[in-house]
């Protein structure tokens, strides 16, 4: 009889303790969806901004239909107001929005594969392998437009030997330093110790090699090499735009493998992952979205170490989120463009705008780390 009556409670309790996890699995979505809507909202407000104001002064409230559709018309009318939005801010504002998703995303796989926070391409010496390459293939093969008077940033950046140049500079920095971290597998911190080490190397390299250079190249390598927009164009832009709708769909399809990789080395394998074999390829596709960046715009640091945490932190999920890491790359890296035009007394590459921004935010991740480490203590 007892047995009876406690059989029909039995279904109704796992039921129960089945709800809580339902809902809050309805909870998170609805969570990130609020947040990745936000983001979405943040980032488009920041473009239409920029392409208001930028670097010259075009006024759009003059026209019938006010600032937006003023803006909107010269987006495909003509004249000079349409030349101004059209060839000049917005090519600008693409890149800011492409390259700031691609370092964001490769940020988030990079600090995926070393389970740290200090893991992106530019502290493991990626991004510096790409201005190498760079470098090598305009100073010493003599590739590319880099001495042009006229137009040196987009002719280094529409060069083939350049991009190609920077795609096996961030590649080949990529295996010296995953060869040299390699003992029966990769740990994160090791990796990160190695390519600290392969950086700084690295940028001797670049420097022995802007002092062979002839001085016009030097000079504009030099305002290069520090992450600019100042110059870019479609024909810059387009090649490389091209070749990240490409990587797309490598990215969405690494996604399942990331997260098994998330979860360790042994429970990936258990999984049926062939671990070692994954994250090289992972890792290939990460450097590469790193590697077109740099060939057009120059190293833009720090972009690819903060934008994961702060996605992280705005989902509040376990792990390294990519899309959540793209659009807030994407929102970083056009806000410090608008940063870098309107709110300094002189325009500036926008990589020195992510470097100060980069060095508050790193400052306070290892004061957040150590008070961390404090708490364990105590």
């Amino acid at each position: 009889m007892s047995t009876a009556s406690a059989s029909p409670d039995a279904p109704a309790g796992r039921s129960g303790s089945a709800d809580p996890v339902a809902r809050r699995r309805r909870d998170e979505r609805r969570r990130d969806r609020i947040v990745l809507g936000a983001l979405v909202f943040a980032t488009l407000a920041i473009a239409l901004l920029a392409l208001y104001l930028g670097s010259s002064s075009v006024i759009f409230s003059d026209t019938p239909h006010g600032t937006l559709g003023g803006l909107l018309e010269a987006l495909r009318g003509d004249g000079p107001r349409a030349m101004i939005v059209r060839e000049w801010r917005l090519p600008r504002v693409v890149a800011g929005l492409a390259f700031g998703a691609a370092l964001g995303a490769s940020g988030a796989i990079f600090q995926t594969l070393t389970r740290n926070a200090l893991g992106s391409p530019d502290v493991l010496g990626f991004s510096t392998g790409s201005y190498t390459g760079v470098l090598v293939a305009t100073v010493l093969l003599g590739a590319g437009g880099l001495a042009s008077s006229d137009s040196a940033l987009a002719q280094a950046a529409a060069s083939l030997g350049e991009t190609g140049g920077a795609l096996l500079g961030g590649i080949g920095a990529a295996i010296l330093v995953y060869v040299l971290a390699y003992r029966d597998g990769i740990q994160g911190f090791r990796l990160i110790i190695v390519g600290i080490a392969i950086a700084a190397t690295l940028s001797s390299v670049n420097t022995f090699l802007l002092l062979r250079a002839k001085e016009e190249v030097a000079m504009a390598a030099s305002i290069w090499g520090a992450g600019s927009f100042d110059l870019m164009s479609w024909p810059a832009l387009l090649p490389a735009l091209a070749v990240l709708v490409l990587l797309t769909p490598a990215v969405i399809a690494s996604v399942p493998v990331i997260h098994q990789l998330e979860l360790g080395d042994d429970t990936a394998a258990m999984h049926g992952v062939r671990v070692e074999r994954a994250r090289r390829i992972v890792l290939l596709i990460a450097v590469a979205l790193v590697a077109v960046c740099t060939a057009v715009a120059g190293p833009i640091a720090f972009i690819a170490l903060s934008a994961p945490q702060v996605g992280r932190l705005l989902v509040r999920r376990p792990g390294i989120p990519i899309l959540p890491a793209a659009l807030v790359g994407a929102l970083l890296l056009t806000s410090a463009d608008v940063a870098s035009q309107q709110l300094l007394p002189q325009t500036v590459p926008v990589g020195m705008v992510t470097v100060v921004l980069g060095g508050v935010y790193l400052v306070a991740l290892l004061l957040a780390q150590s008070a961390r480490s404090l708490r364990r203590r105590v």
